[in-house]
């Protein structure tokens, strides 16, 4: 290839231009018919600067598709319908790696994975209990769990403010911004819909 194969230019080697008639150097690469069933570019044909250019403007990939092919070719899931080889269930065999032999002596996958569970457990199980993200956030700010009552959250904050404000601390001002998130929890919290 040359220096200009960025602007999709190929050095010919001795191909000539598809185009019918032409007989200029096939330089730049489109794409051919796909085969049924096949799921990709297919074959490549080869066309000079002013050919590539008129087949271009005229090319649609839905071409041949019936409107179902066209609907499904379109869809974000396309593709994602299908088991790749590597995870079926029949994997492993002939040589094919499974995603089950793979070694993670630092759990550097698994534990992300598991990190990814437990907070999309605690995410439903926060949505099952009525409560907003806000309120969800302001529960972990507060320390408390889903299934705290309203006398629990008096408690907690009755305790938090002991624990943070400067009056209780001789004077030391140092949790003030942490006393401010648990004033504003608390505010959130004592309206929420969840503790009527």
């Amino acid at each position: 290839m040359s220096k200009h194969r960025f602007h999709g230019r190929f050095e010919a080697t001795g191909r000539a231009c598809s185009w019918p008639g032409c007989d200029d150097a096939g330089e730049f690469r489109a794409p051919g018919g796909r085969p049924s069933g096949f799921d990709g570019p297919g074959d490549y044909r080869w066309f000079c600067l002013d050919h590539v250019r008129q087949f271009n403007s005229g090319y649609d990939y839905f071409d041949g598709m019936s409107s179902e092919e066209i609907f499904h070719a379109q869809s974000p899931l396309h593709g994602w319908a299908e088991t790749t080889r590597a995870f079926r269930p029949d994997a492993g065999v002939d040589d094919v790696p499974r995603w089950a032999d793979f070694s993670d002596p630092l759990e550097a996958i698994s534990a992300r994975a598991r990190a990814h569970v437990r907070e999309r457990r605690e995410q439903m199980r926060a949505q099952a209990s009525g409560f907003t993200p806000d309120e969800q956030r302001a529960l972990t700010a507060l320390g408390l769990d889903v299934d705290a009552d309203r006398k629990g959250l008096r408690r907690r904050y009755t305790e938090l403010v002991r624990r943070f404000h400067p009056d209780h601390n001789g004077g030391d001002r140092s949790h003030e911004t942490r006393l401010q998130q648990v004033v504003d929890a608390y505010q959130l919290l004592r309206r929420a819909t969840a503790f009527a």
